[in-house]
Parts: C-alpha cells; sequence; structure tokens
C-alpha cells in the first residue's frame, strides 16, 4: 500500500508503539502523557499493563499512566497516522505479520530500533516513502512488566530513510518535543545510525564478551578501555569507507559521556544476563557486512563477535 503524498497535515493523531520493552514504553508512554492516542501492542507485558499501566521512574519527572491502552493483536488497535516500531530487531520476522492491520493511506513508520538494517526490513513491508528512523540516546531499563527506570539521557534523533516529504521528520520530532523529549529532525540518518554505533558496539558488545560487566566496571579496566577505543575507531573508519564524514573526537565524547552514567548495565548485557535472544545482525553483523564490502577490515569486531558467541554458547 503507498502512502498518500497528499498528507500534509502530520499531526499523528493516532499512535501505534510496536514493542513495549523500555524504548516502547518510555516514548509512547511520554506521547500518552502529554494527553496523545496511544496504543501499545504488548506481549510478556500485557498483564502488567492491564493491572498496573505504565510507570515510569525518571530523571525527567517520573509518571504513571493507569489507564494506558494495551492490546495482544494489532487488528484490536487498527489503524494509526504513526507507527512506532521499538521491539527488539530480532522480532522483526514478525513485522510483515504485525504491520498490515495498523496502516492507512497515510499512515508513517517510525522505527527506533538499535543498528543498521531495521528500516529496510521495514521499507520491504510498507514501502520507503513511508520509513523513518530514530536514534535514542538514552540510558533506560525496563525493571518490571510496564515499569521502566530513566536515568539519563533521552534525546531523539529522526530522519528519512529515503527522499521523503519535506517536513515529515521535523514534525515527528516537534511532536516528540511537545512530550518533553529533546528532539531534532537530521538531514543524515545513516551518519547518526553510524554515530551511534560508536558507543553500541564497544559497550553493548564487551558488556557480553566480559561475562556480564556494566559500563563503570568496562571503563575501571584499562584493558578493555584500550579495546573500546580500539573498537570505536574501528567503526569510524568503516564509516569514512563508506563516505560517511566521523569525526575522530567522537572517540573522546563517547568515553566522556560513558563515565557519568556510573554502573549503567546495557540493554545487551540485560539481554544476554536474562536468556534472551541478543541483536547480533544489526548491531554488529550488518556494520561488519558494509565495512567489507567497501574494502576495510574490522578484526577487533570479528574478535568481540567471536567472544560473544562464546558466552552465548556457554550460557546455553
Amino acid at each position: 500500500m503507498a502512502v498518500s503524498r497528499c498528507v500534509m497535515s502530520w499531526d499523528f493523531r493516532r499512535v501505534g508503539v510496536v514493542g513495549s520493552g523500555a524504548i516502547g514504553l518510555y516514548y509512547g508512554g511520554r506521547l500518552a502523557e502529554a494527553g496523545g492516542d496511544v496504543s501499545f501492542l504488548a506481549r510478556s507485558d500485557f498483564e502488567g499493563i492491564e493491572e498496573n499501566g505504565i510507570r515510569t521512574e525518571s530523571v525527567a519527572g517520573d509518571f504513571h499512566l493507569p489507564d494506558a491502552k494495551a492490546f495482544r493483536r494489532p487488528q484490536d488497535i487498527g489503524p494509526v497516522d504513526l507507527v512506532i516500531v521499538s521491539w527488539k530487531a530480532t522480532a522483526n520476522d514478525a513485522l510483515a505479520t504485525v504491520l498490515p492491520p495498523l496502516l492507512h493511506a497515510g499512515t508513517q513508520v517510525l522505527t527506533l530500533q538499535n543498528g543498521l538494517g531495521n528500516c529496510e526490513s521495514i521499507a520491504k513491508i510498507v514501502g520507503a516513502e513511508r520509513v523513518c528512523g530514530g536514534l535514542c540516546f538514552v540510558c533506560i531499563n525496563r525493571i518490571a512488566p510496564g515499569m521502566v527506570s530513566h536515568t539519563s539521557g533521552g534525546r531523539l534523533t529522526i530522519g528519512e530513510f529515503a527522499p521523503g516529504i519535506p517536513g515529515r521528520a521535523e514534525a515527528m520530532a516537534a511532536r516528540f518535543r511537545a512530550a518533553k523529549i529533546p528532539s531534532a529532525a537530521t538531514d543524515d540518518l545513516l551518519k547518526a545510525q553510524w554515530e551511534k554505533l560508536i558507543w553500541n558496539v564497544p559497550f553493548n558488545g564487551l558488556s557480553v564478551a566480559e561475562g556480564g560487566k556494566d559500563t563503570k566496571e568496562l571503563l575501571a579496566d584499562p584493558r578493555i578501555e584500550a579495546e573500546i577505543r580500539t573498537l570505536m575507531h574501528e567503526v569510524i573508519n568503516a564509516a569514512q569507507a563508506q563516505g560517511i564524514s566521523l569525526d575522530e573526537s567522537l572517540v573522546e565524547k563517547n568515553i566522556g559521556r560513558t563515565r557519568p552514567m556510573d554502573a549503567y548495565r546495557p540493554s545487551t548485557m540485560i539481554d544476554f544476563m536474562e536468556g534472551r535472544e541478543l541483536e547480533l545482525v544489526p548491531i554488529w553483523g550488518e556494520p561488519l557486512r558494509r565495512a567489507r564490502q567497501a574494502g576495510v577490515a574490522m578484526p577487533a569486531l570479528v574478535r568481540l563477535l567471536l567472544r560473544m558467541e562464546t558466552r552465548l554458547a556457554e550460557r546455553g
């Protein structure tokens, strides 16, 4: 179904959140707190949200939505103006079933997922002209069904996956700003995605490879900090080989902003510790594939992936 290019009023009155983990609960919850009509497609958290609503303990202000609207099936939500895909990319095989019932002629789709390749997966189902990507720079964890702890950050950057309709990404950003979320549109989504990988590749990866260490523990070990820097430089080199202008100064910037996070547990570490599937392909595998395609080796990332796979095998 092609998106109607006659739609010029980007009010996004009805919003559907696909995935009610930490990201979906927080960002969707903020939209609902601001008075938005937000429906949450929930799986394991459905009963918890039905019984207790959505509750967030946040450095930006706590909130509780006792009457949050949770649904088990997309058909029960029906067509919405904006779909926010916020579940882990490991669930993307279900998108072909989940997304169509949420679409009308003007529905837009925003993915808040980590890594590379998610916009492409969604575009195959709904059409590239509907798709925007968002990058969440936030320290956030789901601590119980329907309950989130937000300890730092929250900034959201939104960009067009393919040449889209002028003003759409900015309208999405404005919608989030109205819900007290610092948000901005970018004219280079791919650059923003690679910039976020500078942090995600080493910190999410090493938190698993080291057997479940938080950011404070990782940076406390000089050997691990050196590996973090090596991985960050590899990500920057891979991006530069593809014509994406990332500056080497981003290494110090990312390490500097991580130290105040204290003992933050990256989302991949939590997935590992709780026995869930990891997002190996979008965060590590796809960047490696694209680097190789551009003629760039990433030996530290290859070693990291092997160590992560060993940890997964040990976990069983």
